[in-house]
């Protein structure tokens, strides 16, 4: 994607584009699994990096910043990996598989193992920074979704849920081809679900994979028929929530009218099943399973039908650096702390370049494809977007990563 915003240069479009703690245990075995992938990667520069004089003793231990080559229009996906990266839970439970669950001499690639090669290569490096080259990974991309190839602008967004779908779809058919087997499709408890015998077959309950245990949480979307006041349910799941957004607002009130109750009448109304007619009807989302990373989606590209394109969206939505979700199904308030925010440089939908500002130790970086540097947390104040509609300030917040605290 272009990149309006990034000093010295500046990319256009449509041909271009622009931990907090350690790994954790388990990276002997890793090393020893990707003895084999180390040469698949390019990782570019030497010496001592501008970034470790910077951080000094405070560049945590067993930590890597590495940058990502830009293959002309590959931002959005560069800055979504970082954000993936620096999600703690998700990057040990990847590199996990890829250390105990995968053969490198004779796997078949797909999307996952590639992702698994490239979180290794940055984990597993000798050099604490850097830039890595994720070549494969993209063309593995392109080659599975038409709709990222090309030179045109991409939504990051959009490639932040065909990859989380994508995986879970990889796990559960190497699921299925290890289970369908008559040696592992037996009673009792099986890894990520359970079997229960009915008659002559056997029924599994959905497949939870990391995935899901890391990104998914259960909303309940009420109706209540407001002639007869009965209450229709239903459970939907979600890897991330996509929010509305108002002027000069927060994103702690653009939820809270995100979960506000809706009248459903005139053209709208609900057909309730007890009154077996149309009638006016209530209807409320609430939060039933809160996930352990809340990735939320701010809504800056809207359509405009007079125009027949999307337009971008610079309102002011301030993001606090620790949030609170009330869940209905313990009546308590999930605490977050944000670790990662995806942002999006320039004015419109079909343009621009994408940006990663990420949480690591103490301290926040900047991750701008190859180019790695510390900033300090104010800084993400001038991505909370712009009060006036026309305004110089074109760099705003767009994906926010939040992970799950212990309350106090």
């Amino acid at each position: 994607m272009a990149k309006p915003a990034r000093s010295p240069t500046a990319e256009t479009l449509p041909a271009v584009e622009k931990s907090r703690s350690a790994v954790g245990s388990g990276l002997r075995t890793l090393a020893s699994a990707a003895s084999g992938f180390l040469d698949r990667w390019s990782v570019v520069g030497t010496g001592v990096s501008r970034l470790e004089k910077t951080l000094g003793d405070q560049f945590p231990e067993g930590e890597h910043y590495f940058g990502l080559e830009n293959f002309g229009n590959t931002c959005y996906c560069n800055s979504v990996l970082q954000a993936l990266y620096y999600c703690i839970p998700f990057r040990e439970q990847l590199l996990e598989y890829y250390a105990n669950y995968r053969n490198p001499g004779d796997a078949e690639e797909n999307l996952l193992t590639c992702l698994a090669d490239l979180f290794a290569q940055i984990s597993l490096s000798k050099k604490k920074t850097g830039v890595i080259s994720p070549k494969r990974f993209v063309h593995r991309v392109r080659k599975q979704n038409e709709s990222f190839r090309g030179s045109m602008h991409q939504d990051a967004h959009e490639f932040l849920n065909f990859l989380l779908n994508e995986i879970v779809d990889i796990l559960e058919k190497e699921f299925s081809t290890v289970n369908d087997s008559p040696e592992t499709t037996s009673p009792g408890r099986v890894p990520n679900g359970e079997v229960y015998h009915l008659a002559n077959e056997f029924r599994r309950e959905p497949l939870v994979t990391w995935v899901h245990k890391n990104f998914q949480g259960i909303l309940t979307n009420e109706t209540k028929c407001l002639m007869c006041e009965t209450v229709t349910a239903k459970d939907e799941t979600f890897l991330d929530l996509s929010i509305d957004i108002e002027q000069n607002s927060s994103l702690t009130s653009c939820l809270k009218s995100f979960f506000s109750t809706e009248i459903l009448n005139a053209e709208d109304k609900f057909f309730c099943d007890n009154c077996c007619s149309l009638q006016e009807a209530q209807k409320r989302m609430k939060i039933k399973k809160a996930p352990q990373i809340l990735v939320i989606h701010l809504k800056r590209f809207k359509f405009i039908e007079q125009l027949s394109q999307h337009k971008k969206l610079s309102y002011r939505v301030v993001y606090p650096m620790e949030l609170k979700l009330s869940s209905a199904s313990d009546d308590v308030d999930c605490a977050y702390s944000l670790f990662a925010v995806v942002v999006h440089l320039g004015s419109g939908a079909n343009q621009g370049h994408y940006v990663s500002q990420i949480k690591s130790g103490d301290h926040w970086l900047s991750f701008d494809d190859d180019s790695v540097d510390r900033i300090q947390e104010s800084t993400l104040q001038t991505f909370y977007g712009s009060s006036r509609e026309y305004s110089g300030n074109t760099d705003h917040g767009y994906i926010l990563f939040y992970e799950s605290i212990s309350k106090s």
